[in-house]
């Protein structure tokens, strides 16, 4: 009985050591390259004159990540600033003249700087900027604005935003005026969230479908909806530059206020009760309103939508009654919407899908129908009374569209481009849209409104090259100004002068830190940034090498390969990492091409598997993984058999070369990367070891569609079934790490799904161990945890893949 309590004691220790191992960190090679410099975000005026260069603030502590946060409605607040929780903020700001490459420091900027939004006035003199303030009892959200004239940034003084819904303010046409969602004076103290509950909290349906997809941080009872109604409340308040305020309307959940070209008028977006707590935030009943800026008055209610809990699970699929209200951005004030003609659901037959109204200041008449779209309407870029783009799409297929169409005239579609979403070869690229006068933005054209231009990501054979084209709307034929040449991958930003051809490009190259320069036509490069290579010190570059290979059915794939920067080919093929992330696909051809540019530089991320060709491995980054369904047939009907079959092409092709052992493979991936690392166990004996982060292991607790995958449970149970690892935990028998963040806010994989799956594992004999990280979201951010997940992969890698032998005698 002694002998029993012992072993038993030594087992619970055991345990606890394995639950508390502490923070770890991964060997200095990988730590050091976590911790390499940050490069600079930029924001360019519209007017080309000025670079904002805005500094990257580093990692934060897992003490920062712990900080109070409220997850409510789909969304994740900090209190007490009324603003999304874990913004990663700029800390810095340098102003850059692009002319003569000048730099100029913003004065007078409070210390710390954490900067959320940066946004130029219509007429590029000035710079907004959301700014949090910690300091004190109770942290705010301030507007501050930077004045080209002298460059001093002072803070607007009489008012605290609220940017629970993203940037909480909007320039006037006056360059001297702003509209910002305010905290409501006097809002008093918070709703308790200690105080005992008053009842139960109840759901109720009765005969209606409303099925919706798996969302996280969803409301949970009374107390939740009012919290949300205390954070993000605001009150619209117009301020102009030599402070003086005026209240807008009521206050309310006012998730939008969009200013009218002209500044007259307030495009207000308001969601309101009935919340739910099967749906976020977006899901909400929404009222649409027009109002004066000068009066504060209301001017027109265009809707008032129902709660969105009757909208069919397929991606096609939208509310009934009007939706994506704007303002057309090239005249002073006229609204649009869309109104679907299928009752919303993508099954319903009809020749028409969306249709495109159209009702212009006092908003007194009639709405005039400005476009009947045969697809799904999926936006909009306005240009003038000559020319306007607008895109319709449709899943089934993957077909989009895009329309040419005049508004001065009787409204009409002329075709421009029908083509397959995913075919990127054919892909034209983006139309360029340039602020106008009033900071709205509208299609660039040539003196006639003969010429439209388009920038492209220039997908190829020979990888991305990206371009810039000119579009002759008469004959619809492209004429191509310039194109990335190798050995770099530029890739343009700007048209800083369209009669010139100068361009803002970012320029990089393998070994080369991406930076900016000013081209011209004839193909002068004026350099504006000088970023310093982070990587100097391990030996400036990751060298990668794009293989091209085919699986069984004879779908081309593609890989990049990383080699230790010492490798020789003498020294035989390495233990090697795989990390992949499937895509759905309609057609095999598409499914084969190449993505990516062979010249890029390449920045390891947190989640990067390129850390590991300094531990001596080789790295098959990017796998692609295509899972094609052609015609009737629906991808994931054959997804197992695929996903294998790709799996063992890509080892096959680096056992060919030479630098892959292939009884030496680990398969790593994150999220739906996750999902497919422990298919390949489940279904394989390819690899030796399998590294899952965040994933979504059993499909039934996503019942009605994931991924690509838009068929319910019920109408697919044999899918969702055969494709969750979790019915087949019973056959994996290779070494499986399980790492999760606490706190995942992505919609599907709850922490739960790897608590189960570990269980399960375990259960049936496995080798696993399962890591949860911290007050993580679905993206780690704090170093103490990245660092930690990385010495967790290193440790199982080594013994496992590096070591099998050593690992098999343990």
């Amino acid at each position: 009985m002694k002998q029993l309590l012992l072993a038993g004691l030594l087992s619970l220790t055991t345990l606890a050591q394995a639950q508390d191992v502490g923070y770890r960190t991964p060997p200095r090679a990988i730590a050091d390259l976590v911790d390499a410099p940050l490069t600079p975000r930029i924001s360019l005026s519209s007017d080309g004159k000025w670079m904002a260069l805005l500094a990257v603030q580093a990692m934060p502590t897992v003490a920062e990540l712990a900080q109070p946060e409220l997850r409510l409605a789909g969304m994740r607040i900090n209190p007490r600033l009324n603003a999304p929780s874990r913004q990663s903020y700029a800390t810095g700001l340098m102003l850059r003249r692009l002319e003569d490459g000048k730099d100029m420091a913003v004065l007078n900027l409070p210390q710390p700087t954490l900067i959320s939004d940066a946004v130029w006035s219509p007429d590029n003199s000035k710079l907004a900027l959301t700014i949090a303030n910690n300091a004190g009892a109770e942290g705010r959200t301030e507007l501050w604005v930077v004045d080209l004239n002298n460059f001093m940034a002072r803070r607007v003084a009489g008012v605290s935003l609220n940017a629970v819904f993203g940037t909480p303010f909007e320039w006037l046409s006056d360059n001297q005026t702003l509209i910002v969602r305010a905290l409501v004076a006097g809002r008093g103290a918070a709703p308790s969230t200690t105080a005992a509950p008053t009842g139960p909290a109840v759901q109720e349906n009765v005969g209606r479908k409303t099925g919706a997809r798996t969302y996280q941080d969803l409301l949970r009872n009374p107390t939740d909806e009012r919290l949300l109604e205390f954070y993000a409340t605001s009150q619209m308040v117009r301020v102009t530059l030599d402070g003086k305020l005026q209240p807008i309307s009521q206050p309310g959940l006012i998730q939008s206020a969009v200013p009218s070209p002209n500044g007259k008028y307030l495009l207000v977006k308001t969601r309101h009760r009935p919340f739910s707590y099967t749906l976020p935030v977006s899901g909400f009943p929404l009222k649409v309103e027009v109002y004066d800026v000068a009066t504060g008055d209301p001017v027109k209610t265009l809707a008032d939508l129902p709660l969105a809990d009757e909208v069919p699970t397929a991606f096609d699929a939208v509310p009934t009654g009007q939706r994506e209200h704007g303002w057309r951005a090239d005249v002073p004030a006229t609204l649009f919407w869309t109104e679907a003609q299928d009752g919303g659901d993508p099954k319903t037959e009809a020749p028409i899908r969306d249709k495109m109204f159209t009702l212009t200041a006092p908003f007194m008449g009639t709405p005039e129908e400005f476009a009947a779209l045969p697809l799904r309407y999926d936006g909009v870029s306005w240009g003038n009374n000559s020319v306007a783009l607008v895109y319709g799409s449709r899943w089934a297929d993957r077909k989009e569209v895009t329309w040419r169409v005049t508004p001065g005239a009787l409204p009409s579609l002329q075709v421009l481009f029908d083509r397959s979403s995913q075919d990127k070869y054919s892909n034209p690229g983006t139309a360029y849209t340039r602020r106008n006068a009033q900071g709205k933005p509208v299609l660039l054209t040539d003196a006639g409104n003969k010429t439209i231009y388009f920038l492209g990501q220039g997908a190829s054979p020979e990888g991305d090259r990206p371009f810039v084209d000119e579009l002759d709307l008469a004959t619809k034929k492209a004429t191509r100004w310039w194109r990335s040449e190798a050995p770099f991958y530029e890739v343009p930003l700007a048209i800083l002068d369209a009669d010139k051809h100068r361009l803002l490009t970012r320029r990089e190259a393998i070994d080369q830190n991406p930076n900016y320069y000013v081209r011209d036509k004839s193909g002068k490069l004026t350099p504006i940034t000088k970023f310093a290579n982070p990587y100097a010190a391990f030996g400036g570059a990751f060298k990668k090498q794009v293989l091209r290979y085919k699986r069984a059915d004879g779908v081309e794939l593609t890989a990049n390969l990383y080699l230790p920067p010492n490798y020789k080919a003498t020294d035989g093929p390495l233990p090697t990492l795989m990390e992949a992330y499937p895509v759905e696909f309609k057609d095999k051809k598409n499914a084969g091409q190449v993505s990516g540019s062979p010249y890029a530089f390449t920045r390891v991320g947190y989640g990067s598997p390129i850390f590991w060709v300094t531990q001596g491995y080789a790295v098959l980054q990017g796998a692609s993984i295509p899972i094609v369904g052609e015609g009737d047939k629906q991808p994931n009907d054959t997804y197992v058999e695929q996903l294998v079959s790709s799996a063992k092409a890509a080892i096959d092709e680096g056992k060919r070369l030479g630098v892959v052992d292939p009884s030496r493979v680990a398969v790593m991936g994150h999220s739906y990367g996750a999902f497919m690392t422990a298919n390949l166990l489940a279904h394989s004996t390819l690899f030796k070891a399998g590294i899952a982060r965040s994933g979504a292991y059993n499909r039934t607790l996503t019942p009605f569609g994931f991924q690509g995958e838009e068929r319910t449970y019920w109408q697919a149970p044999e899918v969702y079934n055969a494709m969750s690892p979790f019915n087949y935990a019973d056959k994996i028998k290779t070494p499986i790490l399980l790492i999760h963040g606490e706190l995942d806010n992505n919609s599907g994989t709850f922490p739960i799904q790897s608590e189960r799956f570990y269980n399960a594992l375990k259960g049936h004999g496995a080798t696993a161990r399962y890591v949860v990280l911290p007050y993580e979201s679905h993206g780690y951010a704090a170093r103490e945890n990245v660092l930690h997940m990385l010495w967790e992969m290193n440790a199982w890698l080594d013994k496992y893949v590096k070591s099998p032998a050593t690992a098999a005698a343990n």
